[in-house]
């Protein structure tokens, strides 16, 4: 029998159906406790690794705040070049065609008809393999592998341990996902609180206090007195209210604010950008201004049909503000508003800012976020 190595074709050794099994048993138990580390993806694209030919992966799943997937975990390559990663459906065709055909595609040949441009030449790319991460019809991301350098087809039993590891990731997702609408649905029930509590123990008193202190009569001594102590006390419940902190964790950002604007005038033809060259976003602010940006811009898909929307970015007398206009509002006379708003208004006032969002002319909408400067 021939050599195959002399003949130039890589030989690769593969995993026993027992150590795969091992694998996946493994990952099953930990996905619990690892997901929420963040270590749960990387130990994924690590078993890619492992149960196949494959010397590189990377997975990437769906970020609604950023209207893109972007890198949750990876092995074989470096993180730092890897979290630098970041794209649409759109622009990779190979990711449409895995996820539309529940399947592990592979590409050897004219990588910038397959994967977006700009990484066609990603560190010698030579094949490069795609499997679907998805789950109950649910598109959530891919896992992009290789071996590094080389052409080659993997195998079927390849191609099934992928799907299988695909699946995995899925799930890891989706309780992700369901963990961090249950943490949403707890923030806006301790908010609702911390209103009905400030509503209860700060408006009404200072309602009754106003009615004495507008009074025709004059005051006595003891009166004064006693409205004084009155108006210690309510300061005292609202700031006992006030400083409790309510707003989420600041979320790592895996993009910055000129990034994502950038991508998305490309996607939104629609979309203008007014943003001066030397005015840069403190790194503190980036997680709130990304997310007011992607609320805004998730209601005017769900609220307009806009054909224009203006978004600016400026420093007024030492604040940051933020200014989001659409046309082709679908309902002009509504005031209501989604919970996304409110819920970003309350997180603004952690950073010393305010959210402002309604009507400004006939079918035009506007949001504006408005932040004192960081200090340093």
């Amino acid at each position: 029998m021939a050599n195959l190595g002399s003949l130039g074709i890589e030989v690769v050794s593969t995993p026993s159906r027992t150590e795969a099994i091992d694998v996946v048993v493994g990952l099953l138990a930990e996905l619990d406790s690892a997901t929420q580390a963040g270590e749960f993806y990387d130990h994924v694209c690590e078993a890619v690794c492992r149960l196949t030919s494959l010397r590189r992966a990377a997975l990437l799943l769906y970020d609604s705040a950023h209207q893109a997937v972007v890198p949750v975990g990876s092995h074989g390559t470096d993180p730092e070049l890897v979290a630098q990663i970041e794209g649409t459906l759109d622009e990779t065709p190979m990711a449409q065609r895995a996820l539309a055909e529940d399947r592990v595609v592979e590409a050897s040949a004219d990588h910038a008809s397959h994967i977006p441009a700009r990484y066609a030449r990603f560190a010698g790319i030579t094949t490069i393999t795609c499997t679907p991460v998805s789950a109950g019809g649910r598109w959530l991301g891919v896992i992009f592998a290789d071996r590094g350098g080389g052409r080659f087809e993997l195998t079927d039993s390849e191609q099934q341990t992928l799907l299988t590891l695909g699946r995995l990731a899925a799930l890891a997702a989706s309780v992700e996902r369901a963990t961090r609408q249950q943490e949403r649905a707890r923030r806006l029930s301790e908010r609702i609180s911390l209103t009905r509590e400030i509503h209860e123990q700060v408006i009404q008193r200072l309602f009754a206090t106003m009615l004495v202190l507008g009074s025709d009569e004059p005051l006595a001594e003891s009166d004064r007195k006693r409205v004084h102590a009155e108006l210690r006390a309510v300061l005292a419940d609202l700031r006992g209210a006030l400083d409790r902190s309510l707003a989420p964790p600041e979320h790592e950002t895996k993009t910055t604010l000129r990034r994502l604007l950038s991508r998305l005038t490309v996607q939104r033809p629609e979309l203008e950008v007014s943003w001066p060259a030397e005015l840069e976003l403190p790194q503190d602010l980036e997680p709130l201004f990304q997310s007011a940006l992607s609320e805004a811009l998730r209601n005017i898909d769900k609220h307009a049909r806009p054909t224009r929307i203006a978004v600016s970015l400026a420093l007024e007398e030492e604040a940051f503000v933020l200014e989001v206009t659409n046309d082709g509002v679908l309902h002009a006379g509504s005031e209501g508003s989604g919970l996304g708003l409110r819920l970003i208004s309350l997180e603004a006032l952690q950073h010393g800012g305010v959210v402002e969002f309604g009507p400004v002319r006939a079918n035009e909408w506007r949001v504006r976020l408005v932040t004192s400067r960081p200090e340093r």
